[in-house]
This record gives structure tokens, C-alpha cells and sequence, in this order.
């Protein structure tokens, strides 16, 4: 079936206001095994009748956010109203229940709000027990424009989502027949690049029938999305985790620190961070993750060199022959860090955020990322971020993360080997 959101607000356009009804709303079809076709977003007035008019002669079902209040920008109901050929009519059991949402509140109704009592000839009216706008259902036997059904809701949140439960889902239902029920599974990966991933795997995949297969990179991770029926997303899945099994981090939708943690937890480990050109972001993320009080031990950040001798024990002359980003300063950070804390793992990093201060050697971009760990000679890697200051962070923090869960998977794989008869 073929479905089109029409979400209405210049706030929206404005960038005031962040939209989220296209996320949600996706989310919410795909469960009853439906598919958005096409996201709209119009600004208040006149530009809503255009797109609603395109909207229907393309769509099944066209869903509308917005513009249902009582102020004369608000004019949702008269384009659908138009579009589909209807005239608008007060309701009285719509009136009724705008009259007692504002008694129950010991409110004055203002004249304005006799205004979202109108209704389409014939349309269902959808109560909104949550606010002042009742929604709006136009049936496809009622609009004379084309065979298709539209549904008007309202804009906030708060409103919207109850509204949808009771009343837009049991017709949507009952106009797909139950939609095509497909599945869906989003492995999300790091330390591999979204064409990485396509070229190796995307021509196979291609081959299995039955199989969609999308793509989408954010700053130092990727997700690839299988979906289709079950016995194809394992087949795809199973492709995948063959060349890709070490870079993939999750597959229920977790951050890579939510992963960290977890992993932390679970194997009973603790861990120190010693950040210089981050300034703290992996230990914030760390802690942005419920029971990370678990696992963090400590957390510094050791900015000056100065802090790095007297809080890490750098020794000063290797500051002084390798300079503070290097190989050298990174393992003796993360060797100070584990020493200092006691914790059984710590990562370290120091690197060139830039715009100025690199070298022909050492270029903006430059990081030296070092994990140590109890009973073993520190590691280090080297790596090129070369990004803007926040998107270099980012992208160092993401590295250590993803350090950190690597150290602590091969840590569990010793640990069942020694345990293996």
C-alpha cells in the first residue's frame, strides 16, 4: 500500500522546531508491516492544499501532521476539505467536545476555537481526550479526487501518539488487510567504511531473493539494514558477519558505549580513560550509559604536558624527544592511567584537533591512541581524522571505544580458552 506523510509547520522548515513525526511514524508503519513511500514537509497556509492535492493522486493513504489549532494559518482541514471536493460543516458532538476539554479545565472558550469543530461532510471524527484538535478521517469512498483515504492529526507529540493507537492504527489495519508482514535487522559496524562494506558484500547479497538491503554511515560507524523475510535476513546476515564479524558492534540498535559498558560489566572489568585532545568526551559518553559507575574507575584529562607528568607520570624526557602526540606519550599515558587507578584496562589518546599545530610529520588529524592492560606491554595506533575539531573528537572517541571493545572481546575469548578442557 502505497503511504505518504504530509507533515505541516514552518517551524519545521524554520529549523525551531526538530521533526520527528517522520521517524516516528515510519517506525510505527513498518510494525503493522507497512512502508512509507514518500515524506513531505510544507509550511503553514496555502502550500499544505498543493502538496495534499499532489499527495493523493499519488497515495493510498496520506497521513497529515499539523495545522489543526484555531488560528488563521491553521488551515489543514479546509485543504483536505477542498481537495477532496467535501464541504466543511460544524459538528456538534466535535463542538461538544472542545466545550468540555476547556470546562474540565474551568477555561473560557475564545470564539476562535469553534473553528476545529469543522469537519468534512461525511468524515469520521477522531477524539483527542489529549488536547483541542480532534482529528479527522476521510475515507476513499469519500473523496471525490482520487481513491484514497486521508487521515488529519495533530501536531504535538502528546496528542498524536494516543491518538494513533486507538484510532489510526485498527483503520489502517483494515484498509491493508494486514500489510506484508517483512522483517527487519540493522547490524551497525566501526572500523570499516561504508564503501568497504558495499564492495565486499553488496554483490552477494544482491543475489538473495526476497532481500532489501540499505545503507547509512554517521561519523566512525555504518549500518547495514537487511530486510525481507526471516530465512533471507539470516542468509544475508550470515554473508555479512563472514567478512565482517570483528567491526560489528550490535545488532539490537545500541551506542558502541552502550556496548562497552555492557561488555564491561558482564566480564567483571574496570577501566581508566586518559584523554588530552579529546578533553574528557569518552569518559562523558562512558558515563552517559546507566551502570557505567560499574566500570569507570577514573578519568583524566590531561590537556598540558604538564598534567601528563604529574598526573600519568609521563616521564618528561619523552615528552621532550617525542613530543606530546606520539607513540610514546600515548602508551606511557596509558600505562600511568592503569598504574595510577588500578583498573584492569585503560585507554589513552593524544592527538592534533587542529585548525593549527601540525606538521609535515605529524598533520592536523594526527591521533596515537593507546590500551593498556594488566600483565601486557601497552598497544598503540596511529590514525588520520583529519575533521573539523568536533568531528575530530568524535571520530577519537568513537577509535577508543571501539579499542576498548575489542580488548575486552579478546580478553573473554582468553578466558574461554583457558577455561577449555
Amino acid at each position: 500500500m502505497n503511504i505518504e506523510i504530509l507533515n505541516t509547520g514552518s517551524e519545521l522548515l524554520l529549523g525551531t522546531r526538530l521533526n520527528t513525526h517522520g521517524q516516528w511514524m515510519g517506525q510505527e508503519l513498518f510494525k503493522l508491516g507497512l512502508r512509507v513511500s514518500r515524506l513531505v514537509t510544507v509550511p503553514d497556509g496555502e502550500a499544505i492544499h498543493g502538496a495534499l492535492d499532489e499527495a493523493v493522486r499519488r497515495a493510498d493513504v496520506v497521513l497529515v501532521t499539523g495545522g489543526l489549532g484555531p488560528t488563521s494559518d491553521d488551515i489543514t482541514r479546509e485543504a483536505a476539505a477542498g481537495v477532496a471536493g467535501i464541504e466543511l460543516i460544524e459538528d456538534e458532538a466535535a463542538l461538544r467536545s472542545l466545550e468540555a476539554f476547556f470546562a474540565q479545565r474551568g477555561r473560557p472558550m475564545a470564539p476562535d476555537n469553534r473553528k476545529q469543530a469543522q469537519v468534512p461532510v461525511g468524515a469520521e471524527v477522531l477524539p483527542n481526550p489529549h488536547g483541542t484538535a480532534p482529528g479527522i478521517y476521510i475515507p476513499p469512498r469519500l473523496n471525490q479526487a482520487a481513491n484514497c483515504a486521508v487521515f488529519l492529526l495533530p501536531g504535538p507529540p502528546r496528542e498524536l501518539y494516543p491518538m494513533w493507537a486507538a484510532e489510526v492504527v485498527p483503520k489502517l489495519r483494515a484498509l491493508s488487510g494486514g500489510g506484508f508482514r517483512s522483517e527487519m535487522r540493522q547490524m551497525t559496524f566501526a572500523g570499516v567504511g561504508e564503501s568497504d562494506l558495499h564492495q565486499e558484500v553488496d554483490t552477494d547479497l544482491a543475489q538473495i531473493e526476497g532481500l532489501e538491503v540499505g545503507y547509512c554511515a554517521r561519523l566512525g560507524e555504518v549500518d547495514v539494514r537487511l530486510i525481507g523475510s526471516q530465512e533471507a535476513i539470516d542468509v544475508g546476515r550470515a554473508r555479512v558477519m563472514q567478512s565482517f564479524s570483528q567491526q560489528c558492534f550490535s545488532e539490537a540498535g545500541e551506542s558502541l558505549e552502550e556496548v562497552v559498558v555492557k561488555a564491561m560489566r558482564v566480564a567483571g572489568l574496570k577501566l581508566a580513560t586518559a584523554e588530552s585532545c579529546t578533553g574528557g568526551l569518552i569518559a562523558s559518553r562512558v558515563t552517559d550509559v546507566p551502570g557505567a559507575s560499574a566500570v569507570l574507575t577514573h578519568g583524566w584529562v590531561t590537556y598540558a604536558n604538564e598534567a601528563k607528568m604529574a598526573e600519568l607520570g609521563v616521564p618528561a624526557e619523552v615528552l621532550a624527544e617525542h613530543g606530546a602526540v606520539s607513540e610514546a606519550v600515548a602508551a606511557a599515558m596509558a600505562e600511568g592511567a592503569l598504574k595510577a587507578s588500578g583498573a584492569d584496562l585503560a585507554v589513552a589518546v593524544t592527538g592534533i584537533a587542529g585548525p593549527e599545530g601540525g606538521s609535515e610529520e605529524k598533520p592536523v588529524g594526527t591521533v596515537f591512541l593507546g590500551v593498556a592492560e594488566q600483565g601486557k606491554a601497552p598497544r598503540v595506533v596511529r590514525q588520520m581524522h583529519p575533521r573539523d575539531r568536533r568531528g575530530f573528537k568524535r571520530m577519537v572517541s568513537q577509535s577508543a571505544l571501539d579499542l576498548i571493545r575489542q580488548a575486552v572481546a579478546k580478553h573473554e575469548e582468553s578466558n574461554l580458552i583457558a577455561d577449555s578442557p
